[in-house]
């Protein structure tokens, strides 16, 4: 299922972005900072948690994911930045969930291979200590 981003949820503020930029990172605001009302939008329960958990901090306890934007120089390029990483992010929280994994045993062979190991490693081990005197 995927879900399609409704422009009237979506809020942009910029502000100033930190790193390089010479002169003009003290003058021009060029970082954007998204905000994605996402308690707003029909997304399903299943969906909605999903979300929860993927955004994690950058999801505001009113619903609201926050995005920061900064990687690139110009305001647009920042822009069509965030609203990818929006996308991907609601895409992902909407991927079905993968299947349940079923518990499995350690093949016989495998056990005896890891059990002779670890005699063999101790064995080195009690060679390493003080010679004994009788």
């Amino acid at each position: 299922m995927k879900v399609s981003i409704d422009p009237a949820l979506v809020e942009e503020d910029f502000l100033r972005a930190s790193g390089p930029g010479g002169q003009n990172v003290n003058k021009l605001e060029t970082a954007v900072q998204l905000r994605y009302r996402a308690a707003e939008a029909a997304l399903p329960e299943r969906v909605m948690r999903r979300l929860a958990t993927l955004a994690g901090r950058r999801m505001t306890k009113e619903g609201v994911v926050v995005i920061t934007a900064q990687r690139h120089r110009t305001r647009e390029r920042n822009r069509e930045d965030a609203l990818e990483r929006l996308q991907e992010l609601l895409n992902e929280a909407s991927a079905p969930p993968p299947p349940p994994r079923r518990p499995t045993k350690p093949t016989r062979g495998s056990q005896l291979r890891r059990m002779d190991s670890k005699t063999k490693h101790g064995a080195n081990k009690r060679l390493r200590g003080k010679p004994v005197t009788d």
